[in-house]
Protein backbone atom coordinates (compact mmCIF):
# COMPACT_ATOMS: atom_id res chain seq x y z
CA UNK A 1 0.00 0.00 0.00
CA UNK A 2 1.08 3.82 -1.05
CA UNK A 3 2.14 4.70 2.56
CA UNK A 4 0.49 8.63 1.14
CA UNK A 5 -2.86 6.77 0.60
CA UNK A 6 -5.46 6.56 3.16
CA UNK A 7 -6.75 2.99 4.05
CA UNK A 8 -8.89 2.30 0.58
CA UNK A 9 -8.38 5.07 -0.48
CA UNK A 10 -7.88 4.53 -4.39
CA UNK A 11 -5.87 7.06 -6.68
CA UNK A 12 -5.24 7.01 -10.25
CA UNK A 13 -0.99 7.73 -10.27
CA UNK A 14 -0.17 9.81 -13.46
CA UNK A 15 0.97 8.23 -16.63
CA UNK A 16 4.84 7.93 -17.01
CA UNK A 17 6.22 9.05 -20.34
CA UNK A 18 8.93 10.63 -21.88
CA UNK A 19 7.75 14.15 -20.05
CA UNK A 20 7.81 12.53 -16.64
CA UNK A 21 10.55 14.01 -14.61
CA UNK A 22 13.42 11.68 -13.15
CA UNK A 23 12.63 12.38 -9.61
CA UNK A 24 9.40 11.51 -10.08
CA UNK A 25 9.75 8.17 -11.59
CA UNK A 26 12.29 7.38 -8.78
CA UNK A 27 10.36 8.57 -6.00
CA UNK A 28 10.24 5.00 -4.69
CA UNK A 29 13.75 4.26 -4.78
CA UNK A 30 13.86 7.59 -2.77
CA UNK A 31 11.50 5.85 -0.28
CA UNK A 32 13.62 2.54 -0.24
CA UNK A 33 16.43 4.45 0.87
CA UNK A 34 14.68 6.58 3.56
CA UNK A 35 13.41 3.06 4.65
CA UNK A 36 16.07 1.02 4.48
CA UNK A 37 18.20 3.65 6.61
CA UNK A 38 21.64 3.42 3.92
CA UNK A 39 22.58 7.00 4.16
CA UNK A 40 25.82 5.99 5.53
CA UNK A 41 26.48 3.66 2.83
CA UNK A 42 28.88 4.49 -0.14
CA UNK A 43 26.77 3.64 -3.21
CA UNK A 44 28.53 4.04 -6.65
CA UNK A 45 26.80 3.41 -9.78
CA UNK A 46 29.34 1.37 -12.15
CA UNK A 47 26.71 1.71 -15.48
CA UNK A 48 25.07 4.67 -15.74
CA UNK A 49 23.31 5.87 -19.64
CA UNK A 50 22.81 9.13 -21.33
CA UNK A 51 21.04 9.43 -24.96
CA UNK A 52 24.60 10.64 -26.77
CA UNK A 53 22.50 11.19 -29.98
CA UNK A 54 21.06 14.02 -28.23
CA UNK A 55 24.05 15.96 -28.33
CA UNK A 56 25.36 14.45 -31.63
CA UNK A 57 25.18 17.56 -33.31
CA UNK A 58 27.61 18.87 -30.69
CA UNK A 59 29.79 15.81 -30.80
CA UNK A 60 30.65 15.56 -34.43
CA UNK A 61 32.23 18.90 -34.25
CA UNK A 62 35.09 16.78 -32.94
CA UNK A 63 35.27 14.45 -35.53
CA UNK A 64 39.13 14.44 -36.40
CA UNK A 65 38.90 13.79 -40.05
CA UNK A 66 38.34 17.53 -41.82
CA UNK A 67 36.34 15.56 -44.54
CA UNK A 68 34.03 13.05 -42.19
CA UNK A 69 33.29 16.21 -39.87
CA UNK A 70 32.23 17.97 -42.69
CA UNK A 71 30.10 15.61 -44.12
CA UNK A 72 28.46 15.29 -40.58
CA UNK A 73 28.09 19.24 -39.88
CA UNK A 74 26.21 19.04 -43.44
CA UNK A 75 24.50 16.34 -42.80
CA UNK A 76 22.83 17.99 -39.59
CA UNK A 77 22.61 21.67 -40.91
CA UNK A 78 20.22 20.24 -43.84
CA UNK A 79 17.80 17.35 -41.80
CA UNK A 80 17.66 19.65 -38.78
CA UNK A 81 17.70 18.25 -34.53
CA UNK A 82 15.09 15.69 -35.31
CA UNK A 83 17.06 13.38 -37.77
CA UNK A 84 18.92 10.11 -37.16
CA UNK A 85 22.61 10.88 -35.77
CA UNK A 86 25.07 11.06 -38.24
CA UNK A 87 27.07 7.55 -39.10
CA UNK A 88 25.27 5.48 -36.28
CA UNK A 89 24.28 1.94 -37.17
CA UNK A 90 21.63 1.56 -34.82
CA UNK A 91 18.72 0.14 -35.68
CA UNK A 92 16.08 2.63 -34.06
CA UNK A 93 12.90 1.58 -35.40
CA UNK A 94 14.26 -1.89 -33.73
CA UNK A 95 15.06 -0.28 -30.53
CA UNK A 96 11.89 -1.57 -28.26
CA UNK A 97 13.32 -1.51 -24.71
CA UNK A 98 10.83 1.52 -24.36
CA UNK A 99 7.84 -0.52 -25.51
CA UNK A 100 6.16 -2.95 -23.15
CA UNK A 101 8.74 -1.98 -20.61
CA UNK A 102 8.09 -0.21 -17.03
CA UNK A 103 9.44 2.91 -18.56
CA UNK A 104 9.80 4.62 -21.86
CA UNK A 105 12.03 7.49 -20.70
CA UNK A 106 15.18 5.81 -22.48
CA UNK A 107 13.70 6.81 -25.65
CA UNK A 108 13.75 10.66 -25.10
CA UNK A 109 13.89 12.33 -21.52
CA UNK A 110 11.89 15.34 -22.95
CA UNK A 111 11.38 16.45 -19.02
CA UNK A 112 11.38 20.03 -18.14
CA UNK A 113 14.46 22.22 -17.20
CA UNK A 114 15.38 24.87 -15.48
CA UNK A 115 16.86 27.83 -16.92
CA UNK A 116 20.62 26.89 -16.51
CA UNK A 117 24.00 27.02 -18.10
CA UNK A 118 24.60 23.18 -16.74
CA UNK A 119 24.19 20.61 -19.77
CA UNK A 120 20.91 19.23 -19.89
CA UNK A 121 22.61 15.82 -19.54
CA UNK A 122 24.25 17.01 -16.04
CA UNK A 123 21.08 18.14 -14.97
CA UNK A 124 19.68 14.04 -15.59
CA UNK A 125 21.71 12.26 -14.35
CA UNK A 126 21.70 14.62 -10.63
CA UNK A 127 17.83 13.87 -10.62
CA UNK A 128 18.91 9.91 -11.20
CA UNK A 129 21.69 10.19 -8.43
CA UNK A 130 19.18 11.78 -6.52
CA UNK A 131 16.88 9.88 -6.97
CA UNK A 132 18.47 6.34 -6.33
CA UNK A 133 20.60 7.95 -3.72
CA UNK A 134 23.55 7.54 -5.70
CA UNK A 135 27.33 8.89 -4.85
CA UNK A 136 28.54 8.73 -8.11
CA UNK A 137 27.86 7.68 -11.69
CA UNK A 138 30.06 6.33 -14.44
CA UNK A 139 28.20 7.32 -17.78
CA UNK A 140 28.38 5.29 -21.10
CA UNK A 141 26.77 5.79 -24.34
CA UNK A 142 23.55 4.16 -25.73
CA UNK A 143 23.30 3.58 -29.10
CA UNK A 144 27.11 3.64 -29.56
CA UNK A 145 27.28 0.52 -28.22
CA UNK A 146 26.60 -1.14 -31.57
CA UNK A 147 29.16 0.75 -33.04
CA UNK A 148 31.31 -2.44 -33.25
CA UNK A 149 29.81 -3.93 -35.97
CA UNK A 150 29.49 -0.73 -37.98
CA UNK A 151 30.33 -2.17 -41.54
CA UNK A 152 32.70 0.93 -41.66
CA UNK A 153 35.99 0.62 -39.41
CA UNK A 154 36.93 4.28 -39.77
CA UNK A 155 33.28 5.41 -38.89
CA UNK A 156 33.86 3.83 -35.41
CA UNK A 157 37.19 5.04 -34.75
CA UNK A 158 36.15 8.27 -35.97
CA UNK A 159 32.91 8.65 -33.70
CA UNK A 160 34.15 7.10 -30.40
CA UNK A 161 37.00 9.73 -30.69
CA UNK A 162 34.48 12.67 -30.97
CA UNK A 163 32.57 11.24 -28.34
CA UNK A 164 35.40 10.62 -26.08
CA UNK A 165 36.81 14.27 -26.55
CA UNK A 166 33.26 15.54 -26.25
CA UNK A 167 32.55 13.70 -22.95
CA UNK A 168 36.20 14.54 -21.36
CA UNK A 169 35.77 17.99 -22.46
CA UNK A 170 32.32 19.79 -21.69
CA UNK A 171 30.25 16.81 -20.08
CA UNK A 172 32.27 14.65 -17.26
CA UNK A 173 34.09 18.27 -15.96
CA UNK A 174 30.90 19.92 -14.71
CA UNK A 175 30.42 17.32 -11.59
CA UNK A 176 32.64 15.85 -9.60
CA UNK A 177 30.51 13.07 -8.89
CA UNK A 178 30.90 11.99 -12.49
CA UNK A 179 33.04 9.82 -14.49
CA UNK A 180 33.33 7.56 -17.40
CA UNK A 181 35.36 4.07 -19.07
CA UNK A 182 36.20 5.84 -22.72
CA UNK A 183 34.78 4.05 -25.49
CA UNK A 184 37.60 1.98 -27.43
CA UNK A 185 37.60 1.91 -31.26
CA UNK A 186 38.51 -1.81 -30.83
CA UNK A 187 38.11 -3.02 -34.60
CA UNK A 188 41.26 -0.95 -35.23
CA UNK A 189 43.91 -1.75 -33.11
CA UNK A 190 46.21 0.59 -33.81
CA UNK A 191 43.60 3.86 -32.64
CA UNK A 192 42.52 1.97 -29.28
CA UNK A 193 46.35 1.81 -28.27
CA UNK A 194 46.30 5.82 -28.74
CA UNK A 195 42.83 5.98 -27.06
CA UNK A 196 44.94 4.48 -23.97
CA UNK A 197 47.62 6.89 -24.65
CA UNK A 198 45.21 9.73 -24.40
CA UNK A 199 43.32 8.65 -21.73
CA UNK A 200 45.12 6.86 -18.99
CA UNK A 201 44.99 9.17 -16.10
CA UNK A 202 42.32 11.86 -17.08
CA UNK A 203 40.61 12.95 -14.63
CA UNK A 204 37.25 11.37 -14.61
CA UNK A 205 37.93 8.61 -16.78
CA UNK A 206 38.38 5.19 -15.08
CA UNK A 207 38.96 2.80 -17.56
CA UNK A 208 38.64 1.48 -20.92
CA UNK A 209 35.05 0.15 -22.51
CA UNK A 210 35.09 -2.07 -25.35
CA UNK A 211 31.55 -2.47 -26.62
CA UNK A 212 30.80 -6.37 -26.46
CA UNK A 213 28.88 -6.29 -29.79
CA UNK A 214 31.23 -6.91 -32.40
CA UNK A 215 32.83 -10.01 -34.08
CA UNK A 216 36.16 -9.88 -33.29
CA UNK A 217 38.27 -12.09 -31.01
CA UNK A 218 39.35 -10.76 -28.27
CA UNK A 219 42.23 -12.52 -28.11
CA UNK A 220 43.59 -11.80 -31.56
CA UNK A 221 47.15 -11.22 -31.30
CA UNK A 222 46.78 -7.85 -32.91
CA UNK A 223 45.51 -6.27 -29.23
CA UNK A 224 48.19 -7.87 -27.19
CA UNK A 225 50.14 -4.10 -27.12
CA UNK A 226 46.52 -2.31 -26.28
CA UNK A 227 46.04 -4.76 -23.34
CA UNK A 228 49.62 -4.47 -21.86
CA UNK A 229 49.33 -0.60 -22.14
CA UNK A 230 45.67 -0.82 -20.20
CA UNK A 231 47.28 -3.03 -17.48
CA UNK A 232 49.96 -0.84 -17.54
CA UNK A 233 47.73 2.01 -16.76
CA UNK A 234 46.39 0.09 -14.06
CA UNK A 235 43.04 1.19 -15.03
CA UNK A 236 40.15 -1.83 -15.56
CA UNK A 237 39.06 -2.45 -18.69
CA UNK A 238 35.14 -3.02 -19.72
CA UNK A 239 33.20 -5.25 -21.84
CA UNK A 240 30.14 -4.23 -21.98
CA UNK A 241 26.88 -5.65 -23.70
CA UNK A 242 24.16 -5.31 -25.40
CA UNK A 243 21.81 -6.72 -28.44
CA UNK A 244 21.59 -6.22 -32.43
CA UNK A 245 18.83 -7.99 -33.67
CA UNK A 246 21.00 -8.35 -37.28
CA UNK A 247 23.70 -10.44 -35.21
CA UNK A 248 22.92 -13.96 -36.60
CA UNK A 249 22.95 -15.74 -33.84
CA UNK A 250 20.02 -13.70 -32.63
CA UNK A 251 18.07 -13.56 -36.13
CA UNK A 252 15.94 -16.81 -35.42
CA UNK A 253 14.08 -15.12 -32.57
CA UNK A 254 10.92 -13.62 -33.37
CA UNK A 255 10.52 -11.31 -30.00
CA UNK A 256 12.28 -8.43 -28.81
CA UNK A 257 11.98 -10.55 -25.28
CA UNK A 258 13.97 -13.21 -26.88
CA UNK A 259 16.73 -10.80 -27.99
CA UNK A 260 17.13 -8.71 -25.47
CA UNK A 261 17.14 -11.85 -22.54
CA UNK A 262 19.71 -13.15 -24.77
CA UNK A 263 21.74 -10.93 -26.35
CA UNK A 264 23.21 -9.07 -23.68
CA UNK A 265 24.02 -11.49 -22.40
CA UNK A 266 25.73 -14.02 -25.38
CA UNK A 267 28.03 -11.42 -26.45
CA UNK A 268 29.77 -11.31 -23.03
CA UNK A 269 29.61 -15.22 -23.07
CA UNK A 270 31.55 -15.43 -26.07
CA UNK A 271 33.72 -13.15 -25.19
CA UNK A 272 34.78 -14.76 -21.40
CA UNK A 273 34.86 -17.64 -23.13
CA UNK A 274 38.12 -16.54 -25.34
CA UNK A 275 39.25 -14.47 -22.45
CA UNK A 276 39.69 -17.34 -20.51
CA UNK A 277 40.57 -20.14 -22.89
CA UNK A 278 43.09 -18.03 -24.83
CA UNK A 279 44.88 -17.59 -21.61
CA UNK A 280 44.75 -13.94 -21.29
CA UNK A 281 44.33 -13.71 -17.25
CA UNK A 282 48.00 -15.49 -17.68
CA UNK A 283 49.66 -13.42 -20.38
CA UNK A 284 48.20 -10.11 -18.01
CA UNK A 285 47.68 -10.87 -14.79
CA UNK A 286 47.39 -7.63 -13.74
CA UNK A 287 44.35 -6.63 -16.09
CA UNK A 288 41.26 -6.36 -14.93
CA UNK A 289 38.23 -7.33 -16.86
CA UNK A 290 35.02 -5.92 -15.78
CA UNK A 291 31.71 -7.59 -17.60
CA UNK A 292 28.39 -5.34 -17.87
CA UNK A 293 24.87 -5.62 -17.85
CA UNK A 294 24.65 -9.41 -18.78
CA UNK A 295 23.26 -9.97 -15.54
CA UNK A 296 24.96 -13.04 -13.13
CA UNK A 297 22.71 -16.05 -14.01
CA UNK A 298 25.28 -16.80 -17.03
CA UNK A 299 28.16 -16.86 -14.73
CA UNK A 300 28.06 -20.26 -13.20
CA UNK A 301 26.95 -22.17 -16.36
CA UNK A 302 29.81 -21.10 -17.89
CA UNK A 303 31.98 -21.94 -15.18
CA UNK A 304 30.81 -25.28 -15.06
CA UNK A 305 30.92 -25.53 -18.68
CA UNK A 306 33.95 -24.55 -19.52
CA UNK A 307 35.48 -26.93 -16.13
CA UNK A 308 33.63 -29.86 -17.68
CA UNK A 309 35.17 -29.16 -21.09
CA UNK A 310 38.67 -28.25 -19.71
CA UNK A 311 39.08 -31.51 -18.15
CA UNK A 312 38.48 -33.70 -21.20
CA UNK A 313 40.55 -31.53 -24.07
CA UNK A 314 43.54 -29.64 -21.49
CA UNK A 315 45.45 -29.31 -24.37
CA UNK A 316 43.32 -26.57 -26.72
CA UNK A 317 43.63 -25.09 -23.18
CA UNK A 318 47.74 -24.91 -22.88
CA UNK A 319 47.98 -21.45 -21.17
CA UNK A 320 45.64 -22.30 -18.34
CA UNK A 321 47.42 -23.15 -14.97
CA UNK A 322 43.81 -23.63 -13.26
CA UNK A 323 40.35 -24.21 -13.92
CA UNK A 324 38.50 -22.04 -16.13
CA UNK A 325 36.24 -21.60 -13.15
CA UNK A 326 38.88 -20.11 -11.14
CA UNK A 327 39.99 -17.51 -13.59
CA UNK A 328 36.33 -16.25 -13.87
CA UNK A 329 35.80 -16.11 -9.90
CA UNK A 330 39.81 -14.75 -9.32
CA UNK A 331 40.81 -12.52 -12.04
CA UNK A 332 37.24 -11.36 -13.40
CA UNK A 333 34.37 -8.36 -11.91
CA UNK A 334 30.48 -7.98 -12.64
CA UNK A 335 28.11 -5.64 -12.42
CA UNK A 336 25.04 -6.32 -10.53
CA UNK A 337 22.07 -5.59 -13.36
CA UNK A 338 19.97 -7.08 -14.56
CA UNK A 339 20.28 -9.15 -11.23
CA UNK A 340 18.35 -12.24 -11.78
CA UNK A 341 16.06 -12.65 -8.60
CA UNK A 342 12.98 -15.47 -9.48
CA UNK A 343 15.28 -17.98 -8.03
CA UNK A 344 17.02 -16.75 -4.48
CA UNK A 345 18.80 -19.80 -3.30
CA UNK A 346 20.11 -19.60 -7.12
CA UNK A 347 21.06 -15.59 -7.07
CA UNK A 348 22.54 -16.56 -3.19
CA UNK A 349 24.75 -19.66 -4.73
CA UNK A 350 25.66 -17.15 -7.69
CA UNK A 351 26.70 -14.78 -5.34
CA UNK A 352 29.36 -17.11 -3.79
CA UNK A 353 30.67 -18.28 -7.04
CA UNK A 354 31.57 -15.22 -8.18
CA UNK A 355 33.19 -14.28 -4.83
CA UNK A 356 30.42 -11.26 -5.49
CA UNK A 357 32.10 -9.78 -1.29
CA UNK A 358 35.01 -8.63 -3.31
CA UNK A 359 33.85 -8.99 -7.25
CA UNK A 360 30.59 -7.63 -7.59
CA UNK A 361 29.86 -3.72 -8.26
CA UNK A 362 26.63 -2.39 -8.29
CA UNK A 363 25.24 -0.82 -11.35
CA UNK A 364 21.58 0.45 -11.95
CA UNK A 365 21.96 0.81 -16.14
CA UNK A 366 19.30 3.98 -15.77
CA UNK A 367 17.05 5.01 -17.59
CA UNK A 368 16.87 1.49 -19.33
CA UNK A 369 13.43 -0.52 -18.56
CA UNK A 370 15.02 -2.99 -16.48
CA UNK A 371 16.88 -0.69 -14.18
CA UNK A 372 17.87 -1.82 -10.53
CA UNK A 373 18.08 0.55 -7.63
CA UNK A 374 20.41 -0.22 -4.91
CA UNK A 375 17.79 -1.73 -2.48
CA UNK A 376 18.20 -4.65 -5.43
CA UNK A 377 21.29 -5.31 -3.12
CA UNK A 378 20.48 -3.82 0.25
CA UNK A 379 17.56 -6.59 0.68
CA UNK A 380 18.97 -9.38 -0.32
CA UNK A 381 18.33 -11.61 3.47
CA UNK A 382 21.77 -13.37 2.88
CA UNK A 383 24.74 -10.32 2.46
CA UNK A 384 26.20 -9.56 5.71
CA UNK A 385 26.06 -5.65 6.27
CA UNK A 386 29.82 -5.34 4.90
CA UNK A 387 29.14 -7.44 1.57
CA UNK A 388 26.15 -5.00 1.15
CA UNK A 389 28.84 -2.11 1.29
CA UNK A 390 31.45 -3.66 -0.57
CA UNK A 391 29.28 -4.53 -3.44
CA UNK A 392 26.87 -1.04 -4.01
CA UNK A 393 30.04 0.87 -3.70
CA UNK A 394 33.53 0.01 -1.61
CA UNK A 395 34.73 -2.63 -4.34
CA UNK A 396 34.31 0.18 -7.44
CA UNK A 397 36.18 2.68 -4.95
CA UNK A 398 39.13 0.30 -4.67
CA UNK A 399 38.24 -1.00 -8.37
CA UNK A 400 38.61 2.37 -9.91
CA UNK A 401 40.13 4.66 -7.27
CA UNK A 402 37.08 6.82 -6.48
CA UNK A 403 37.32 8.23 -2.47
CA UNK A 404 34.22 7.32 -1.06
CA UNK A 405 32.54 10.14 -0.30
CA UNK A 406 29.11 10.79 0.48
CA UNK A 407 27.67 13.57 -1.93
CA UNK A 408 25.02 16.33 -0.98
CA UNK A 409 21.67 16.36 -2.99
CA UNK A 410 21.72 18.28 -5.97
CA UNK A 411 19.07 21.10 -6.53
CA UNK A 412 17.87 19.71 -10.15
Amino acid sequence: MNEHFAPGEIRELPQITVHSDTRDQLAHAKRQALRSRYSDVFICDVDAHHVEQASWDAIVRYIEDPVLREHALLYHSERGPISAPFGLNSTFGMRYQSAGGRIPHQQAQREKMPESTVHRDITLARRSMDGMSLDYQILFPTAMLTLGLHPQPKMEEQLSSAYNAWLTQELIPADPYLGTMVYVPFNTPEAACRTVEKYAGVKGVHGFCITSVRHGSVHDNAYMRFYRMVEESGMPLAFHAAYHWNDTSLSTLPTFLGVHALGFTWCNVVHATNWVLQGMPERFPRLKPIWIESGLAWVPFLMQRLDDQYLLRQSEAPLLKKMPSEYLRDNCWYSSQPMERSNIRALELTLDMIKAESQLLFASDWPHFDFDAPSTIFDLPFLSDQAKRNILGLNASKLFGIEPLKRATADA
